[in-house]
């Protein structure tokens, strides 16, 4: 489930440069969510009754997960794809581990294991390895830019998120990533009346703008956000949070796919690099 959900990220990234000039990062932020939570409300309608005393009792950490994981995060990933590269994305993302377990150890004291961090190091150095294109001297010429301070942005909150994870109600998950969505769609609302003020909305108008919002409302937002809370669940959320160094080589093999790039060597040492660190990080489970 993590590694579908790694590669759904991976595709969004892809999928926000596409939607650059055809609809504009917070309409398809706010659309995103907002089809998100129509679809799941279907199937989660019975379950959001039964659970709807501990929806009520914890609906402001709800709220807040549900406008700064989802809302807020995507609004900075989308912005921020405006001036920067899909790979640069991709890559910034990355360091989203090493936000995780940060956060763990602020605020729950939880460290990570040698191995989670023998293994975190190894898909890091496999992270560089794609960055540098075989190269590690060629990471110096990553510029970083305005787009790029947004994705770092849009990383650390997410780091939050799957931090925050830990304290998720008892509750089904339907409940739960419906609740999620709608807060995400509402947080959305205020930047979307900013964009339109400022003269930049853009709402779907073509055959791609219209592609892009189903596919991110489909994979990276309804299928991905439920693989990855359960993958939390079953794995606790440093070890989940290593997976998330595969984005960049997924990000990297739908450019290949999409845009008629070449896979290179470096790219086959890279994707080694990111799956030995990852099951050397999870050898503490078995």
């Amino acid at each position: 489930m993590l590694v579908l959900t790694m590669a759904f990220w991976g595709g969004n990234a892809v999928a926000g440069k596409f939607a650059v000039g055809e609809v504009s990062p917070f309409v398809l932020t706010f659309l995103r969510w907002a089809l998100a939570a129509l679809i799941v409300m279907a199937f989660a309608w019975p379950h959001l009754k039964r659970d709807w005393p501990t929806i009520e009792d914890r609906l402001p950490y709800l709220g807040l997960m549900g406008a700064m994981g989802f809302g807020v995060f995507a609004g900075l990933l989308y912005l921020g794809l405006v001036t920067t590269t899909a790979i640069n994305a991709t890559i910034i993302q990355a360091a989203m581990p090493m936000f995780i377990f940060a956060l763990n150890f602020a605020f729950f004291r939880t460290a990570a294991t040698p191995l989670q961090f023998l293994g975190y190091t190894l898909t890091l150095l496999g992270v560089a390895v794609a960055a540098g294109r075989g190269d590690l001297l060629g990471l110096v010429a990553l510029e970083l830019n305005r787009g790029d301070v947004f994705v770092i942005l849009a990383a650390i909150v997410y780091a939050g998120y799957s931090v925050a994870l830990r304290q998720k109600p008892q509750m089904h998950w339907l409940s739960f990533l419906a609740v999620l969505f709608v807060a995400g769609a509402l947080a959305s609302i205020p930047f979307v009346v900013v964009e339109a003020l400022m003269g930049h909305a853009i709402w779907p108008h073509s055959t791609t703008g219209w592609t892009v919002l189903a596919f991110v409302t489909l994979l990276p937002s309804l299928l991905a956000q439920a693989f990855f809370i359960r993958g939390n669940e079953v794995l606790g959320s440093n070890a989940a949070g290593l997976f998330l160094n595969l984005i960049p080589i997924m990000g990297a093999i739908f450019s290949v796919a999409l845009l008629g790039e070449r896979f290179h060597l470096f790219h086959a040492a890279s994707l080694a690099l990111v799956l030995g660190g990852i099951a050397l990080a999870q050898r503490r489970l078995g």
